[in-house]
């Protein structure tokens, strides 16, 4: 067993392989408290004022609490992210990579110019991390890659790939309680 996780590890490409660690260290190291969420949130005038630039990078790696949500978020990253780059990003790494860069820079831009506009302001200043819309991006643009394989969940109901975004966040709202601000 030991041995299978392992191998599945090692076989994971890089980009994903390294983003996966460092989101399940961080979280992790969050629950053990060895590290404190509140150096990892997005916090815009402690990155401007206080020069703590990796506030923008943190955020993209805390999943808050390890429960089925975490889980639910590491086989998403798990499984689209390695399907993303070896399929559609074969042999270009730095693609890849400049793909995830410009997704977490959108996101990270949309809350901060949110947080600018008046009424919208407390909205966003509730968005403190992005690793979730980073995950759900990542399953987004898979499924615009991939858009006619047919899928299942749990065998209840089959579904093309077009609309996993659609159907994950749906069962996502529903499993978790949450709104869809994420």
């Amino acid at each position: 067993m030991a041995q299978a996780v392992e191998e599945w590890y090692k076989q994971m490409p890089i980009i994903t392989r390294s983003y996966l660690t460092a989101a399940i260290v961080t979280t992790v190291g969050c629950f053990l408290e060895i590290i404190s969420p509140y150096h990892l949130y997005l916090n815009p005038k402690l990155v401007v004022k206080q020069y703590q630039f990796w506030r923008l990078i943190t955020n993209f790696l805390y999943f808050r609490k390890m429960d089925l949500n975490f889980m639910f978020h590491m086989f998403f990253l798990a499984r689209y992210c390695k399907l993303l780059e070896e399929n559609s990003f074969r042999g270009r790494t730095a693609d890849f990579f400049y793909m995830l860069l410009f997704g977490a820079s959108v996101l990270t831009g949309i809350v901060l110019i949110g947080g600018m506009i008046p009424y919208l302001s407390e909205s966003f200043a509730k968005i403190i991390f992005l690793s979730n819309s980073l995950t759900f991006m990542m399953v987004y643009v898979w499924s615009k890659q991939n858009p006619f394989i047919h899928m299942s969940f749990l065998g209840l109901f089959t579904f093309t790939a077009a609309y996993l975004p659609w159907v994950s966040a749906y069962i996502h709202s529903i499993l978790f309680f949450t709104d869809l601000e994420e």
